[in-house]
């Protein structure tokens, strides 16, 4: 497969790709429903069972699919960004996006897979298999929410903000600098959400802006930002510049907003 810049390209992908993460949530479920234990990463972070089978199923699916386009995933092995900076394009992958939330089983997790060409994600997909809600996008395709058994609708931020801002936050990482952030906010309701599952909200209208004013890394947002772009959105820096992947060697992202309304200068609130 070539650079995938067409959306006939992209297209083609989306049917298979939808399937790898169903797949995954099936994977995912098994074990979410008979039980698991919970290991710690180098970094502290918590790793279950249920991360490597997602990954295990994604890595051979996406192979399959497009076997000359490289995987990186939050479980692969580290690669060094000279490694890395020579890819075109590459699949950026979060086989279980939100672990805490599932290890607290409320259900708020993910399956988050993209594409990225150049720095930019021009295709994703973000299921989450406790709900049913697959949320999907591709470059100039537009951007869609499927339930479980209803058909595909088209998704659109709310591009207009009201008086009472709707912030999606995050149900387990509450910095005091998002505190600080809500504070000077005039009017504000919370909705507190998991995973990428925050990005999507805004996708959908439901959320007027998610900020992160905390770590993440970039497997964590690049499947939601293309949901969010082709839904008419933005996923910036606070400085309100775009996010792009694969720049440096750490694949840490900024502090970002997503949000709907471009026309306010959400770092002013910081």
């Amino acid at each position: 497969m070539t650079q995938a810049t067409q959306p006939d390209d992209l297209q083609a992908l989306l049917e298979p790709l939808k399937k790898i993460a169903y797949q995954a949530g099936r994977n995912i479920m098994e074990i979410y429903d008979r039980g698991f234990e919970v290991e710690e990463k180098a970094d502290k972070t918590p790793l279950t069972e249920a991360d490597m089978a997602a990954h295990q199923v994604i890595m051979e699916g996406l192979m399959a699919l497009t076997p000359d386009v490289p995987v990186l995933s939050e479980e692969s092995k580290p690669m060094t960004f000279e490694e890395r900076a020579a890819w075109p394009l590459y699949w950026l992958v979060d086989p279980l996006d939100g672990t805490r939330e599932f290890i607290k089983r409320n259900g708020e997790f993910t399956v988050n897979i993209a594409l990225i060409e150049g720095h930019e994600a021009i295709l994703g997909v973000v299921y989450a298999p406790v709900v049913g809600s697959l949320y999907y996008a591709a470059r100039g395709l537009g951007a869609f929410k499927k339930s479980e058994l209803d058909d595909p609708v088209p998704i659109h931020v709310r591009s207009r903000c009201l008086k009472k801002v709707v912030i999606a936050g995050s149900r387990s990482h509450q910095s005091p600098q998002f505190k600080d952030f809500l504070s000077r906010l005039p009017d504000y309701e919370v909705i507190s959400m998991g995973s990428s599952l925050k990005s999507c909200l805004v996708a959908e209208g439901m959320a007027d802006i998610y900020a992160r004013l905390g770590p993440t890394s970039e497997w964590d947002t690049a499947a939601a930002h293309c949901i969010v772009e082709e839904a008419g959105g933005q996923l910036t820096d606070t400085q309100m510049q775009r996010l792009l992947y694969n720049t440096k060697e750490e694949l840490l992202n900024p502090h970002f907003f997503v949000f709907g309304d471009s026309s306010i200068d959400w770092s002013k609130y910081l």
